[in-house]
């Protein structure tokens, strides 16, 4: 009897010593679990050298080309008896924009140029027929000549000072818009006084200004690119024409001059607001993720992955713009930069990448 209890007692104590292992090892698997959970999984992206731009803002509006705009007037005072367009329209080559009565004195001036003339051909006729029968001299046939030369011109001139006419059209010099109109119907106006602002076709420049401290990096011929502020207006591929170097004292901004192309005419109007890019400079950077860029105290930084521990690199934020952005630093081009985790890890920790296949 005591034996059986011996044995008994002896297969109780081998279980024991048995479940005793298997528990141990059983927390062994448990602590390495916990030590993968502990390091972090990212994504990387190589990064790679790629020219950059700067760009300066501008901020302005669409007007007429002073070199092309113009301002149409007549040689001769009038009244203006019918209008026929307004501000902002759109006329093409020909078309009639305004009529105008000439003045009295120029109507009656003409007239009597007219008379004057018709004397002076009468005058002639006699003298040659005289001169035929020897009744007047070469001296006198000269004079009549001379006399019906200077009034044919005198005529001409005072046609020319609008006299001529009853009344008189004013029609577009070309395809275009009437910017500006200076008169009224029922108004009288003076000799070359403007009567309206003509700007032709295809005639729009960029009037813009950028903030004075970057206007020491611009120079004409720098592209530009443009769009209007309104909607979802297409984008213009422009050049700088102008760098001003004295500050305009309304807006306090550096005005500067665009070129636009002909197409833009189609889509904006003078005085259109724009919004541009000036392209100042080109360089060369890193190109990496924006995700990939963090920044504390000590300034930016990313990671890059060397042998499965992150590696802090500092680096200078270039080109912050898009999804792809621009550093400078000494980054090792053979080795990824951490992208997604970056957050969640410390120069020197080791770091687990994540499979191609598994989603982020």
């Amino acid at each position: 009897m005591k034996q059986v209890l011996l044995a008994r007692c002896v297969a109780l104590a081998v279980t024991a010593l048995l479940l005793a292992a298997c528990g141990k090892g059983g927390g062994d698997d448990g602590g390495s679990a916990d030590d993968a959970k502990g390091v972090a999984l990212v994504t990387t992206a190589m990064p790679a050298q790629r020219s950059f731009h700067d760009s300066v803002a501008a901020w302005g509006s669409a007007v007429g080309d002073p070199h092309h705009a113009r301002a149409i007037s007549l040689g001769h005072g009038g009244q203006v008896v019918m209008l026929q367009v307004s501000a902002g329209q759109t006329v093409k080559r020909g078309q009639p924009l305004l009529v105008v009565a000439p003045d009295p004195t120029a109507r009656s001036a003409y007239l009597q140029a007219q008379t004057a003339l018709g004397l002076a051909t009468g005058e002639l006729q006699r003298t040659e027929q005289m001169a035929a029968q020897h009744l007047a001299t070469q001296s006198q046939l000269a004079t009549a000549r001379k006399a019906l030369a200077d009034a044919q011109a005198t005529l001409d001139a005072q046609r020319a000072l609008g006299g001529g006419d009853a009344q008189e059209t004013v029609a577009a010099p070309d395809d275009g818009v009437v910017t500006t109109l200076a008169v009224a119907l029922g108004d009288r106006f003076a000799a070359n006084a403007p009567l309206l602002g003509f700007m032709p076709a295809h005639a729009l420049i960029a009037e813009l200004g950028v903030q004075p401290d970057a206007g020491a990096g611009l120079r004409v011929g720098m592209p530009v690119q443009l769009h209007g502020v309104y909607g979802d207006a297409a984008a213009f591929d422009g050049k700088l024409s102008m760098v001003g170097r004295v500050i305009d004292p309304q807006t306090h901004l550096l005005p500067v001059q665009a070129e636009m192309p002909a197409t833009a005419d189609a889509a904006l109007v003078a005085g259109a607001a724009l919004e541009a890019s000036i392209q100042s400079g080109d360089y060369t950077a890193w190109a990496v993720p924006r995700a990939a860029v963090l920044h504390d105290e000590e300034g930016d930084y990313l990671y890059q992955l060397d042998q499965g521990k992150a590696h802090r690199v500092d680096v200078q934020l270039r080109q912050p713009a898009g999804d792809t952005v621009g550093v400078l630093g000494k980054l090792d081009a053979k080795l990824p930069v951490i992208v997604q985790g970056a957050y969640e890890v410390g120069d020197g920790d080791t770091v687990r990448q994540r499979d191609s296949g598994t989603k982020p």
